[in-house]
């Protein structure tokens, strides 16, 4: 009985999220040399309202280095399906079990309910190539990325951001 209580008590908080809505998405950006000992290469991960349209490594002397990758994607989804009793992973984990796949619901629709997930922001990617690794391995702490978000005539933001430590032995 305890058991069907918290279930009872967990779906109704879902329900009470669903219909509040989640909260907004706050802009993070992370910049790292990829795993696997690349050392050449920086990448530039964002996520924001806006869409990265520049990226640049600015060095000491304010020499600046491009991206060579830049890519954008807006409000990236997916689509998820309830799996019903005769699916090979169906099982009793939400409290019902044994329902017909071919279920009718009252509208006449047949199958499995979905629900379609997006995130309301701009996920972007880039890539910098570094001009001098052994420059910048000596100087690192010294440069910086440059990025410019958004498109004229609207909004356009540009942030600065410390460039990653290089990683070890290379």
């Amino acid at each position: 009985m305890r058991g069907v209580v918290s279930l009872l008590l967990a779906a109704i908080l879902l329900a009470a999220c669903a219909d509040s809505g989640l909260p907004p998405v706050t802009d993070q950006i992370r910049a790292r040399f990829p795993p696997g000992g690349v050392v050449d290469v920086i990448e530039v991960d964002a996520i924001d309202r806006l869409p990265l349209r520049k990226a640049e490594l600015v060095a000491p002397d304010g020499q600046t280095t491009p991206a060579s990758y830049l890519n954008v994607f807006p409000s990236p989804g997916t689509t998820l399906d309830r799996e019903f009793a005769t699916s090979p992973y169906a099982g009793n984990a939400f409290g019902y079990g044994n329902i017909n796949a071919n279920l009718v619901a009252p509208g006449g629709a047949v199958g499995a309910p979905q629900q379609r997930v997006a995130l309301l922001a701009m996920v972007s990617t880039a890539s910098i190539l570094l001009p001098d690794p052994v420059e910048y391995r000596r100087d690192w702490r010294d440069y910086r990325i440059r990025l410019d978000f958004g498109d004229p005539p609207g909004a356009v933001e540009t942030r600065e951001l410390a460039a990653p430590e290089p990683p070890p032995g290379g």
